[in-house]
């Protein structure tokens, strides 16, 4: 569980600060980089993460001569892959503020900078907050595939006993428990947040 759960943040907290870079592009009027940003997008969101997650981890030592370790190359792939979500996550709710505030801002002078991250990314995060929550989630039940690779996780644990116990019921349907409940945390810890972001903005 410690390992899904490390891999789930450290993919998480990559994949909302490169999401974030990428969502700036997309919304910014530099053409080759907001196209470049697009297509990330359409690339990472368009293939299958396990196609990915083996390109990283079987392609690098063939690519580069380095053999990654799997947890290296897991966390990587999550995170690139988490990006392409969070990019599109945003910039929805970048585009649904009203432009209206951003021409206020650069009418004051407001540096362009300052208006995304002090005025638009703020209230944009409101927003998007349950899509975020989501794509959390499905980070953390998309470990699974992990074990893919040879990398100790629930799934991996669950196959040794498996394999030295030869019942498949016992061992797979625990850690469905387990994750359903990893979920439910997070589902109610969002929901917590919400409404209080909520309760704040009627404050």
């Amino acid at each position: 569980m410690i390992n899904s759960l490390e891999v789930t943040f450290m993919s998480v907290i990559m994949g909302s600060v490169c999401g974030t870079v990428l969502a700036l592009l997309k919304v910014s009027r530099l053409g080759p980089l907001s196209w470049f940003a697009t297509a990330y997008t359409s690339v990472f969101r368009g293939t299958p993460l396990m196609v990915q997650l083996f390109l990283v981890y079987f392609a690098t030592p063939q690519l580069f001569d380095y053999q990654i370790p799997a947890f290296n190359a897991v966390v990587l792939t999550f995170g690139l892959n988490s990006a392409a979500y969070v990019s599109e996550i945003l910039r929805g709710g970048i585009q649904s503020i009203d432009v209206g505030q951003r021409e206020a801002a650069m009418a004051l002078g407001v540096p362009y900078r300052a208006m995304m991250f002090d005025i638009v990314i703020p209230q944009a995060l409101r927003t998007v907050l349950p899509s975020l929550v989501n794509e959390l989630i499905a980070l953390l039940k998309d470990t699974s595939i992990v074990a893919t690779i040879g990398m100790l996780d629930m799934m991996r644990a669950a196959q040794t006993a498996m394999n030295s116990t030869y019942l498949a019921f016992e061992p797979f349907i625990v850690v469905a428990g387990m994750y359903y409940v990893l979920v439910m945390i997070f589902t109610v810890i969002a929901s917590r947040l919400e409404r209080r972001l909520h309760k704040s903005d009627r404050n």
